[in-house]
């Protein structure tokens, strides 16, 4: 009999996840563990949800009946630290409910092993949310027999599950089964309904659906995915007939085994045991058949209210250096140079690489980020640092991508938040370090070029982005500080504080100035070597920053990512849904933690707040709660909120947190950039105009390059046109083609004019260009 069906939107699952996990073996299948039962679960590839979660209902078939993921009492503990296998155990005062989670080694299965005790009028009942495919909408369901053996499937497209059951001796353990329709006819509504199970369909959707079997008191439930149910179902039989303590066992020897090869850890206790975790979490997050890929987490935010397709089962390249910086830290050399092969087989010929992306490449959003076209070049810099690059040939990825960032910078069309375009501390930052270690592989035009940029936007920093004498200023007592962005069109203006950048989350704008808007995004000027930390400058917007983006929490000292973010619950703890309320963010607790070093400062009280804002099991979240507790949507002050959980970033940000601590410097620095600046700005005699941003004003003495995109003949007179002079460019070799214009003889107050001749078109410009020398 067909279940009833009807309209619905379904969402997924909480984001707020206990563990997640997968085999080292050949084993395809990812799971994920939240309010203490299977959550959402992917396979083939990492990017691809199958299911909404594997939950169970407790029931005594007559009127009484609990659902486990809403009874809240339950522990999650490791097989062994950095063993993603589990056991959770739920407490009710009728029973308790055991359940042993581990993937298969070698088959695309999950393994559940039960146990019910208490009560003995009570039985388990197993609940199954499909969204195979990562589609809610057009999956079919059945309950039906496979070679004699109760199965209950599920089909979408290329893709189907089977959930088979086996009680003591391999005997059968299903009693009743149901499939239905989420919302109409599904398992819930059911014993909400009725109070029991009282249907038996045996086929639903196309929708959403659910399936649903009555279980033995104690037993074995095998979740298989494949092409075709039958083929699901033979999969799922086979792995009931496996040792599941043996299974238990070679996926502990298996991740022990991978954790003993990474750099040791020396701190000892829950350190140890937490950057194990985290090690793990980062290689749980890999792909097994894009190899190198990486997504940002297996979770979705605030995912039970959201029907996202994307979530952050994305690759961000920004995000996977930052994790493959860890690994670098950890030692485990092989693990990076598979992210930066993957990374080197996605970039686009003018050198960049998308916002985000699927596994195989293909772009979610498409905007462009400055520092993901630079972070490749830092993780090539940092393997070729510690003689691990084995060969890999990167000069050519390098060449495109430092020639990219001199053809688009210094502004980006998205800082790292993904919010707004303009002048980014943070992003500059990354993008001079890439510049200088891309010297290092670049010669003749090409180096040199590439260096006086780096040298010139790092020189230019404080002209550009430091505001002097703002109200804010007075009001804390100094000089001045970073603002969190300079907007495309005011860089270089000396009003550029008073221009309006818009705060994107939130529902009604503040309307806030430039100069009213402050980030950590300077920090990253002192871990890169830019800026040292005693720097005023730097100093100044510490204040500043720690005054707007500091919350003492239970947990620790956390930090919001700017003033009037909006990205996080609302006030009344909803969800985000497009604009809410920012908080704040254990990985900017960690980079505080980088700057505390950088400044001789006790980095401890950073590490332990950041072990402090995960979970009972050790996941770090993307962002914690920091105001007065709301205990209906489970948030209290300095614990995980809603966002996502674990958030890969924030356990590299951990992990190489622990191991620049023992090495007495930031562990991801670049070497060259190091060694190019230490610390100090530098001195320049020169000012470049183009491709991007183009100055009205120089200050005398200074030549002027003139840096265009294709090749030109510069045409160019003094005051008025006098003395016209022409001058061809020179190819850079990086899509980037300059002429050296002689400023530096002229007076203050003089100003030079120039235009083009482009000789592949044939035509002039047809316009005129100005630049004054400043009194």
């Amino acid at each position: 009999m067909k279940a009833p069906n009807g309209p619905c939107t379904p969402t997924w699952a909480p984001a707020r996840k206990d563990i997640i996990g997968r085999s080292l073996g050949s084993s395809r299948l990812w799971y994920t563990l939240a309010q203490g039962i299977v959550t959402e679960l992917y396979y083939p590839r990492i990017d691809i949800p199958q299911i909404k979660d594997l939950g169970f209902i407790v029931a005594d078939g007559k009127d009484f009946w609990v659902e486990l993921r809403r009874n809240g009492d339950y522990t999650v503990t490791l097989a062994a630290p950095g063993v993603p296998s589990a056991t959770v155990v739920h407490r009710h005062s009728r029973f308790t409910f055991t359940a042993e989670v581990t993937p298969s080694q070698r088959r695309d299965v999950l393994l559940i092993r039960y146990t019910l005790e208490g009560d003995a009028a009570l039985k388990p009942y197993a609940l199954l949310a499909a969204r195979l495919g990562d589609d809610s909408q057009n999956n079919m369901a059945y309950a039906g027999t496979h070679d004699g053996r109760a199965v209950l499937w599920a089909k979408q497209g290329p893709f189907a599950l089977a959930l088979t059951a086996a009680g003591a001796n391999g005997s059968e353990a299903y009693g009743k089964r149901s499939v239905g329709c989420l919302g109409i006819s599904d398992g819930w509504q059911d014993f909400d309904r009725n109070g029991r199970m009282t249907w038996t369909y045996d086929e639903a959707g196309p929708g959403a659906v659910s399936l649903m079997g009555e279980l033995s008191p104690a037993g074995l439930l095998s979740l298989g995915f494949a092409a075709t149910k039958e083929a699901a179902a033979t999969l799922s039989a086979a792995a009931l007939m496996d040792n599941f303590d043996e299974e238990i066992e070679e996926n502990t020897l298996a991740w022990q085994s991978w954790l003993r090869e990474r750099r040791p850890a020396t701190f000892g206790g829950q350190i140890d045991d937490r950057l194990a975790l985290s090690a793990t979490v980062i290689k749980v997050h890999q792909d097994q058949t894009f190899r190198g890929a990486a997504i940002a987490s297996l979770s979705i935010p605030w995912g039970d209210t959201s029907t996202s397709r994307g979530g952050y089962h994305l690759v961000w390249p920004r995000d996977l250096v930052q994790t493959a910086g860890a690994l670098v830290a950890m030692g485990s050399f092989r693990d990076a140079r598979e992210v930066l092969r993957y990374l080197m087989a996605t970039q686009h010929e003018d050198g960049h690489w998308f916002q985000n992306q699927w596994l195989g490449g293909r772009p979610f959003w498409q905007g462009v980020q400055l520092d993901e076209a630079a972070f490749p070049i830092l993780l090539a810099a940092a393997l070729q640092s510690h003689g691990a690059l084995d060969g890999i040939p990167v000069k050519s990825m390098i060449a495109r991508a430092a020639g990219f960032i001199c053809r688009t910078g210094p502004t980006t069309d998205q800082d790292r938040w993904e919010e707004d375009s303009g002048l980014n501390m943070f992003t500059i930052a990354v993008a001079i370090a890439a510049l200088a270690e891309a010297a290092e592989y670049l010669d003749g035009a090409a180096k040199t070029h590439a260096l006086r940029v780096a040298d010139y936007w790092n020189a230019k920093l404080e002209d550009w982005a430091f505001v002097r004498g703002t109200e804010l200023a007075g009001q804390l007592g100094v000089k001045g500080y970073f603002i969190r962005t300079v907007p495309l069109d005011a860089l270089g203006s000396p009003n550029a504080g008073e221009a309006p950048v818009v705060i994107k989350n939130l529902s009604r704008d503040p309307n806030l100035p430039a100069s009213g808007q402050v980030s950590t995004d300077c920090l990253q000027l002192v871990r890169y070597g830019l800026r040292s930390a005693d720097d005023p400058a730097i100093t100044d917007t510490i204040k500043v920053m720690d005054h707007l983006l500091k919350t003492g929490t239970p947990s620790g000292p956390v930090w919001h990512r700017y003033n009037n973010d909006g990205y996080g619950e609302h006030k009344d703890g909803s969800g985000f849904d497009g604009t809410g309320h920012g908080r704040g963010w254990p990985l900017l607790t960690g980079e505080r933690g980088h700057y505390a070093l950088a400044a001789g400062e006790d980095v401890m009280p950073y590490i332990e707040a950041m072990m402090a804002m995960s979970n009972p099991v050790g996941l770090m979240p993307e962002q914690i709660w920091d105001t007065d507790p709301i205990p209906e949507h489970g948030l209290f002050p300095g614990r995980p909120s809603g966002s996502a959980m674990p958030l890969v970033w924030t356990h590299a940000e951990f992990a190489k947190l622990c191991h620049s601590l023992a090495a007495g410097r930031p562990v991801d620095r670049p070497q060259a950039a190091w060694t190019r600046y230490r610390g100090e700005r530098p001195k320049i005699d020169y000012e470049i105009w183009g491709p991007r941003y183009r100055p009205g004003r120089i200050a005398a003495g200074r030549a002027l390059y003139v840096a265009v995109t294709a090749p030109a003949l510069v045409h160019f007179g003094i005051n008025g046109w006098q003395d016209i002079r022409d001058i061809d460019t020179a190819d850079t070799l990086l899509g980037v083609h300059v002429a050296k214009l002689p400023t530096d003889t002229l007076e203050p107050g003089d100003r030079i004019e120039f235009t083009f001749f482009w000789p592949e078109s044939g035509n002039w410009e047809g316009r005129n260009f100005e630049v004054t020398i400043e009194v």
